[in-house]
């Protein structure tokens, strides 16, 4: 699996060898307890600690982040649920965490759990690598990039030859670029984490969260705090997870083209200002990101001139959603400040490109612009 392209990679991920008869894809198993007579040594015990079905998605994903390699992937119930188990498993009380100043809208909500538990929390933006200047002694070095929404990209290799110099792990979260465009642990990081609600799975239709490592004893805390906790995906959440990567390569390429098409459109309109997409060779996180990432992410953010604007034109809009996520085939927008969560102007427009045709997207975002500004 380490030489064939993302594309057949992503169709036959995970699959179980071929037997006469049986699906390609087994279905889910429901199942809270498994045949189980003497000692437990068996793969399946009990309905929290393994399922069939989480295995063959575990399996999947591995072969995604790390092709050819041996890995261990841990699946959970959300992508908050994959952050929560990293943070919770690795530190103690006494310990220094550094996370992003501009990260995931729940990071703050975190923040404050750990330092409920005696650990003492450092943060720094992402742009600039300005993580580097609080290393010092931390325990764990969170990264988020391209960091949400603001899409700013931090050098992972040099953040995490630095965190390694200082004893420090590196969990890198890459929800917006997938494994498809960016992969972690070929970077160095210790921990690869996402929210596979996103553009892993594309159809905005279930919550899930993976977790990949090299360490075995790593991975290990992980599981372990997975199985304390409960954070377990449903068979059938796992199982719709499975039959959506094959389109991974598919969606992934078709969006991150469209999006770099719309962001080229949108510097040519003068109502919009902020304008942010890594793959664009004019934005400031350009330089970093074509050494380090292999396709550029769905999203695209900008600001408008003020709230009332943002909000005309994601009203004028007819193909895309007015929804909070991101990664999905149907486009989706947002004014990101509405929630108050992020640094972010009233103006803000976070903008996740689906798998629309490209012409109709970019002419219903020209007539919403048109609209909104007259």
């Amino acid at each position: 699996m380490s030489t064939i392209g993302d594309g057949t990679r992503a169709v036959r991920a995970g699959l179980p060898e071929p037997q006469q008869y049986e699906p390609t894809l087994p279905g889910p198993v429901f199942a809270a307890h498994f045949h189980l007579s003497g000692e437990p040594v068996g793969p399946y015990t009990y309905g929290r600690e393994t399922n069939p079905t989480w295995t063959h998605l575990e399996k999947a994903i591995g072969e995604l982040e790390a092709p050819g390699e041996e890995v261990v992937t841990t699946v959970f119930a959300s992508g908050m649920a994959a952050i929560s188990a990293v943070l919770f498993s690795q530190t103690r009380a006494g310990d220094v965490v550094v996370l992003p100043s501009d990260g995931y809208q729940a990071l703050p909500l975190v923040r404050e759990q750990l330092e409920a538990y005696g650990v003492e929390v450092r943060t720094a933006p992402t742009g600039g690598d300005a993580q580097l200047a609080a290393l010092e002694g931390a325990k764990l070095l969170w990264i988020e990039t391209p960091s949400n929404p603001g899409l700013d990209v931090c050098d992972v290799r040099k953040l995490v030859e630095a965190a390694h110099a200082n004893g420090t792990l590196v969990a890198v979260d890459n929800t917006l670029a997938t494994p498809i465009g960016q992969r972690p642990l070929d970077l160095g990081a210790d921990f690869a984490v996402a929210s596979d609600t996103k553009g892993m799975t594309g159809h905005g239709d279930i919550l899930l969260g993976h977790v990949t490592c090299r360490d075995a004893d790593l991975a290990a805390g992980v599981r372990r705090w997975r199985k304390v906790v409960g954070a377990i995906p449903g068979p059938m959440e796992a199982w719709l997870a499975h039959r959506s990567l094959a389109t991974l390569q598919l969606r992934i390429e078709r969006q991150c083209a469209t999006a770099l098409t719309l962001a080229e459109a949108l510097t040519k309109r003068s109502e919009v200002t902020g304008l942010r997409y890594p793959g664009l060779p004019s934005d400031p996180s350009y330089p970093v990101a074509v050494r380090q990432m292999r396709r550029f992410g769905s999203v695209v953010s900008f600001e408008l001139a003020d709230r009332e604007t943002a909000e005309r034109f994601l009203e004028a809009l007819r193909l895309v959603d007015d929804a909070t996520s991101f990664g999905g085939l149907r486009s989706t927008a947002e004014r990101r400040g509405r929630w108050g969560g992020d640094a972010v102007s009233e103006g803000f427009v976070r903008f996740s490109v689906g798998a629309e045709d490209p012409e109709d997207l970019l002419a219903d975002v020209a007539q919403a612009l048109d609209s909104a500004t007259r």
